[in-house]
């Protein structure tokens, strides 16, 4: 019976996460830990360091239950979260590899393999490690510990939601005796608040890999549908409709609705990693023509937004140098104030590069800063 969590990482992932259990799991204690004193700060104080609907105020409850009740709290110390816990959730940044092997399309490790090194010092007893970023940390550091995967489907926008009633949760383990005791008592705690028949059992490899599949499927059909938005501008008013195309693909059963209407494209913090995770994992195997077909679906999007700028400048004469445009809804997309990889990044800065005056909310544009650098000098 697991009786006492960590979610080491207190971002979009781990805050979210440590909220829930806490209040779908009275009898759990949870414990967020992250060394950002700022941040963990703010999750104290019911002030979460990023916005998602419902989060305030289910956070708002689990803190303002009676002391003898209180089972949530956030520290800075990471190493007392570890030793206490019998689940350790790792839910840290992997980002896009910046540098060496793999620069451009692999995961970097750094930031998991700090927290494994550091379980791998300070933890005693039997614990289990479920891995909640994208790729599984296999190596020796804690070999002596299950190690599950357990990977995240939560939408920006829609966190809570994706947590208290979840399409899938998936639990990859090790194949044995043990590996698969330790996914069922994963498994035990789920099922509090979540169905049974939701929560499918399998190997780490097939867990990992679906993940990186589900983000690199949704963000194909958006480049699909973007693809096809192109040849219906170009082919002129009253030939055909993107809106249209759509809606009567969406109605077949074997597509579905979601995810293709036309836009600037994509953004986010996952699609882009995933699929670039994808394109690396498949050079690695020498897939070249597999890597080749997933890597035309950032392609896609990236083009995608260089054209919507010469449509901005086609439908301006050809020229915006010295015109004042404005920027609203500058995130990725709607309730979320995440602006990470936004589309919107890659048609301002083209619109910057062609002379115009962009203007944006005081707020959005230290948002812009934090995102890229050529900002300097333009209003």
């Amino acid at each position: 019976m697991i009786q006492n969590v960590a979610c080491i990482g207190a971002g979009f992932v781990g805050g979210p996460l440590g909220v829930v259990i806490a209040y779908k799991c009275p009898n759990v204690r949870v414990v967020v830990a992250d060394k950002n004193e700022s941040r963990i700060g703010a999750w104290a104080n019911g002030s979460p360091p990023l916005y998602e609907p419902d989060l305030n105020e289910m956070l708002a409850k689990v803190q303002g239950r009676e002391e003898t009740q209180q089972n949530l709290e956030f520290v800075t110390m990471v190493e007392s979260a570890i030793e206490q816990a019998d689940v350790i959730f790792l839910c840290v940044d992997t980002p896009t590899k910046s540098f060496g092997t793999g620069r451009g399309c692999a995961a970097d490790l750094t930031n998991i393999q700090g927290v494994a090194h550091t379980i791998a010092q300070v933890a005693r007893g039997k614990k289990i490690i479920v891995e909640k970023s994208t790729l599984t940390i296999c190596g020796s550091p804690y070999a002596q510990y299950e190690i599950l995967s357990n990977p995240e489907f939560l939408a920006e926008g829609s966190a809570i939601e994706n947590l208290l009633r979840p399409s899938r949760v998936l639990i990859g383990s090790a194949q044995t005796e043990t590996g698969r005791r330790a996914a069922d008592s994963l498994a035990a705690l789920y099922e509090i608040w979540v169905p049974r028949s939701s929560i499918l059992h399998m190997d780490r490899w097939s867990s990992e890999l679906a993940k990186l599949a589900a983000n690199a499927m949704l963000a194909q059909r958006i480049s699909s549908i973007n693809s096809l938005s192109a040849i219906c501008e170009v082919a002129g008013a009253g030939t055909a409709n993107v809106d249209a195309v759509s809606t009567a693909c969406g109605l077949d059963p074997r597509i579905g609705p979601h995810m293709l209407r036309g836009g600037i494209g994509w953004g986010g913090g996952c699609f882009r990693k995933d699929v670039l995770d994808l394109v690396y994992i498949a050079r690695s195997l020498h897939l070249h023509d597999v890597a080749a077909y997933w890597e035309s679906v950032i392609t896609m999007n990236d083009w995608q937004q260089s054209r919507f700028v010469q449509r901005i400048i086609t439908c301006m004469h050809g020229g915006i140098a010295g015109r004042r445009i404005a920027v609203l809804g500058f995130p990725f997309k709607e309730n979320t104030s995440d602006t990470k990889t936004s589309p919107a990044i890659g048609v301002v800065r083209g619109l910057v590069e062609e002379g115009a005056k962009v203007s944006m909310p005081c707020s959005v544009q230290s948002m812009f800063l934090t995102a890229e650098t050529f900002w300097t000098g333009h209003s």
